[in-house]
């Protein structure tokens, strides 16, 4: 099951209806799980009823294109504060910010990285680890997430750009 194929299906809709596709996964076991998470194109904060309209929309569109073999649960959530980084944008979006980043081969040795994320470049992920720079390539990133933070709560309470609370 190509979970791109189901992002390219999925992700028009939901952008018209006000929605950013942070990420697609299946899980395995006896019945597959379609795991789809999204967040508001706007930056507030998702609500029980986004993620049903989500699911309706979704639902209707994996139906008709029939993209998964065989039967499966579908899973819509939002991504939390201390949300995974999939996507390049969402490295230069959640710049100034703590991470932890994980690697499929070593970079200085390490496979494992905690610090202030500091942006993206071309194909280099820049951090700053224990006031060091260090760059990791984005194609071998096979984690990433932001940590929660003081900084990180402040800054998710804070109402979006061009909103006030």
């Amino acid at each position: 099951m190509d979970t791109g194929k189901i992002e390219a299906i999925i992700a028009p809709s939901l952008g018209a209806m006000g929605y950013r596709v942070v990420r697609v996964a299946i899980t395995g076991g006896r019945r597959a799980t379609l795991q789809i998470m999204a967040e508001r194109a706007n930056d507030a904060a998702m609500t029980v009823e986004d993620c049903a309209d989500i699911s309706r929309t979704v639902s209707a569109l994996l139906d008709v294109a029939d993209p998964i073999d065989g039967a499966y649960l579908l899973e819509v959530s939002s991504p939390g504060i201390d949300r995974p980084l999939v996507k390049r944008e969402d490295f230069a979006r959640f710049a100034g910010h703590e991470a932890r980043v994980e690697l499929n081969a070593p970079v200085d040795g390490r496979k494992r990285f905690r610090g202030r994320l500091e942006g993206i470049e071309g194909d280099q992920v820049r951090l700053v680890v224990d006031d060091t720079p260090v760059a990791v390539p984005f194609p071998a990133i096979t984690r990433a997430k932001l940590v929660l933070t003081d900084e990180l709560l402040a800054a998710a309470a804070a109402p979006p750009l061009g909103r006030t609370a």
